[in-house]
């Protein structure tokens, strides 16, 4: 999704951010980053990162995603705060810079790069999953007052339930996918006819733990010698069950042995917390088809995502 700012623009919005430039500015696009278009920023003080949302259209986003970049430089700061992630300081934002028409970020550059781009041993992998571990381990153990979405974004009420919370979430994003052709409303009727059949699994009182839900080889970052450098783009963040956020890790793979070792908690493996996972897994599944038909423009990878997802609720559900 990435798009092209004009140099002029892109100086005029970090000069609002983070002050006047030391020396001629430069603006170089990151290798990764596919929702956000973002910048390595030389020429201030120090190297920074400049991170510019997509155009602000709600029906361009899943519901969660719309503005979601206002909600995190107050994840960065708890995560900082807590000491509970190699995170960046956020050194100025603005929602809808007048430079931009965008919402933007800056923040300290981060050293290392994703482990995506990194030649690590089969040893320094496996480390930096322990340590992805770790992290998550002393995320999930900040709680807050609610469930859901609830930063300043505001894609949903905030729920006192986490049952609550995730009933919303489900059928919100079933009302993007159907919105758009994904499901027709035969399809996301029984899908949310699965989750109402089997909500008194959802029960099971887990406290309202931070989660990144974004967790992948792109947002790991490490250095040459495979020390954990920044988890990166907390702007999905939610608050609820840790086992959404396992779900989600899974998808990725980066829940392998090392990771378990890190976190240092077994996953519950009760019949509930299958019954759970399976939705868990669909909420990260279904959310491509809406990605792939709205935002990628291919109405080929929606149909396979939609697919994958009915075959797999088929299996889970009956």
């Amino acid at each position: 999704m990435a798009e092209q700012f004009d140099d002029e623009k892109l100086e005029a919005a970090v000069r609002d951010l983070a002050g006047p430039p030391r020396t001629p500015p430069t603006f170089v696009p990151t290798p990764s980053g596919r929702y956000n278009t973002s910048y390595f920023v030389d020429g201030w003080a120090r190297p920074m990162v400049l991170r510019v949302a997509p155009p602000d259209d709600p029906l361009f986003h899943l519901f969660y995603e719309y503005r979601m970049m206002r909600q995190e430089p107050g994840i960065h700061a708890i995560v900082r705060e807590r000491k509970a992630a190699p995170v960046a300081e956020v050194i100025g934002h603005a929602a809808a810079h007048p430079a931009l028409g965008r919402d933007a970020i800056v923040m300290e550059r981060l050293s290392g790069g994703a482990i995506s781009d990194r030649p690590l041993t089969k040893v320094m992998f496996r480390d930096v999953l322990r340590q992805v571990g770790e992290c998550l381990a002393r995320t999930h153990a900040i709680t807050g007052e609610a469930y859901g979405y609830v930063g300043p974004h505001r894609p949903m009420e905030p729920q006192k339930e986490w049952d609550a919370a995730f009933r919303i979430m489900w059928n919100r994003l079933l009302d993007d996918i159907e919105r758009c052709g994904g499901y027709s409303p035969q399809e996301a009727s029984m899908m949310r006819t699965h989750l109402d059949r089997r909500m008194k699994h959802f029960r099971h009182r887990p406290a309202p733990s931070l989660l990144h839900m974004d967790v992948w080889a792109e947002n790991i970052m490490c250095d040459d010698e495979g020390k954990l450098t920044g988890l990166i783009d907390w702007d999905r963040g939610l608050w609820g069950d840790p086992e959404i956020e396992f779900a989600v890790l899974d998808y990725c793979g980066t829940s392998e042995e090392p990771f378990w070792e890190g976190y240092g908690k077994a996953r519950d493996s009760s019949l509930e917390a299958r019954i759970r996972h399976g939705f868990y897994l669909l909420y990260e599944l279904q959310k491509y088809i809406f990605i792939r038909k709205v935002r990628n423009g291919s109405a080929k990878g929606a149909v396979a995502y939609r697919r994958q997802s009915l075959e797999m609720a088929a299996e889970l559900f009956g």
